[in-house]
This record gives C-alpha cells, structure tokens and sequence, in this order.
C-alpha cells in the first residue's frame, strides 16, 4: 500500500493527500543530527567570537565554578573548624612550656582542665560545658556579653563568661593556668593565649594564634625572641598596683615589669599592651588571679 501511494504521489495523481503517508513526526532524529530551530542549535551554530555566545559561556563557567567551591566550602567547613580547635590546642600547650616536638598535641592538651569562668566574680561556673563553649561566640552574644565605655583594648563587647585552662602537677596542685587575650593591634584584632605561674602574679609566656598585622613588623609578635622576653615578668608590685608594660622603656617599679616593645611596630606593641593590661587587670581577669593568688584554686 505505501508502494501505490508513493506512485500516485509521483505520478500526480489529483487524489493524493499526505494523510496517504503522513511524515513520522514522533521519530527521533537520527543520532549525531542536530535539530535545527531550537535555542541550542542556534547558539552552537554561532561564530565562535560572538560576542553573546562568549558572555553566555563566560556566565555559565562562573555559575558551575561558584557552585563547585560552595560546595567545598560547605564540605570542607567541619574539617576547617577541626583544624582551627587543634591551632588553638597547639598554642595552648605551647605558651604553657608543655609542647613536645615529637610528641601528640591532643595527648599534651588532654593534661588541661578547662573551666568556663565567671569573670566579674572569678568564680567558675557549670551553666555551659567547657568543651563546646565559644568565647568568641559569646562575645557577640548580646545576653552574654556587655558593651565597653572604656575600651582600652578596641573589643567593643566583653564576654561575660571565658573558657580557661588550669594545669595541675601530680599531686593536684596548680602549676599554670593559660587564659585568653585578645585584642586590636595596628591592622587587626590580635588573638592569643596567656599562661600565668602558680603564684598568680608571674607571666609564663604570651603567644598569639590568629593577628593580620604587618610582616617583619607588628607580626615579630610571633618571633620566638620576642615571645621569650615575657618569661618571668611581674603582673602586680608589692603595693598591688599593675605594673606589667610593653614599652621602650622599663616602668618605675622596675625591668621585672617590662617587656621591651617591637622595633617599627610601636601601634603594633601599644595594642599588646593595652590588651594585656586590660584583661590582667579589674575588668578582666584580675578577681579570678586573687583567688589564684589566695592558694583557692
């Protein structure tokens, strides 16, 4: 029957309409055949240095690319606050003179006991686990942080709460405790931590963790010299007054209360000091070191 359609249709014949044998529209074209008309053929079909056919492959490279490095991030965020908590471990361990070079940082941090502490009263308290609290986080926090008037140290917001570490001897006795400081030098808010003797008044080292400031400058708060000098400094005179300075030159109390200021960093060296004297001092940590001091903790 297609045979006789075929013929008539080629021979003319008057009867002949295409309903005799209709095209096969449903087929698929055959493979390797682009379909002409439709947007894709079209913009295949466009010269290579189209201007629109240049900025419609430029955007769809941005928005795979983009989804490919926001997925990473994504992915790759739990692993990158794993390694933020084991930098801050590391200098804990480190500031507190208990680093081995062959040794396993989260074994030495395991010797720790952190606390979370109260600073108005120096008392610490149970309300949050030591293990997930965030001071930082609190710090943003408007119930649990409180804004500064006089803000020495450019923090804004105090945390009212503060996570400190104590190391203990054998016997159960104190040996140091680390507390954290932070903060604005001359680019940027310097993060560190603070290891003071069993004795509450005797600096064992300073040693910051997180800082932008400049290379070969404000950043020799990182050089190991630098940090050496802070061994056995004084907190505190014999008259209680706070004595502790970072300067070119020594305070009236004497060379035990001063920490020589780094060389071409002097905004740099003005920040660490004012950032130590604050937290070592009423509003910082100073109710807490008086019960260190006391023999109470």
């Amino acid at each position: 029957m297609p045979d006789e359609d075929n013929k008539n249709r080629e021979e003319g014949d008057a009867n002949f309409t295409p309903e005799m044998n209709p095209p096969d529209r449903d087929l698929p074209a055959p493979e390797g055949e682009i379909i002409t008309g439709g947007f894709l053929s079209r913009f295949l079909n466009m010269p290579a240095d189209n201007t629109a056919k240049t900025v419609i492959v430029a955007l769809g490279l941005c928005l795979v690319a983009s989804m490919i490095v926001s997925a990473a991030a994504v992915s790759l965020r739990p692993l990158q606050e794993q390694n933020a908590a084991l930098a801050r471990q590391a200098v804990i361990v480190d500031v507190a003179g208990i680093a081995d070079e062959d040794g396993d940082v989260a074994e030495a941090f395991a010797r720790f006991e952190p606390q979370v502490l109260e600073l108005a009263t120096g008392e610490f308290t149970d309300q949050f686990d030591p293990y997930e609290f965030d001071d930082r986080a609190a710090a943003d926090d408007l119930t649990l942080s409180t804004p500064l008037e006089d803000d020495p140290a450019s923090i804004r917001r105090q945390a009212n709460y503060v996570t400190v570490y104590l190391l203990r001897n054998d016997d159960g006795s104190l040996d140091r405790v680390v507390l954290p400081v932070y903060g604005y030098g001359l680019w940027s808010t310097l993060y560190g931590f603070i290891a003071i003797e069993e004795d509450g008044n005797t600096i064992y080292g300073l040693q910051f963790y997180e800082h932008a400031e400049t290379p070969g400058l404000g950043a020799e708060v990182d050089n190991p010299r630098w940090r050496a000098l802070w061994r056995g400094r004084l907190i505190r005179d014999e008259a209680g007054t706070l004595a502790i300075t970072v300067a070119k030159t020594p305070p009236p109390q004497g060379e035990e209360f001063h920490v020589d200021a780094l060389s071409g960093a002097t905004l740099t060296s003005r920040g660490v000091d004012n950032l130590v004297r604050f937290w070592l001092g009423e509003r910082g940590f100073e109710p807490f070191l008086e019960r260190v001091r006391a023999g109470e903790i």
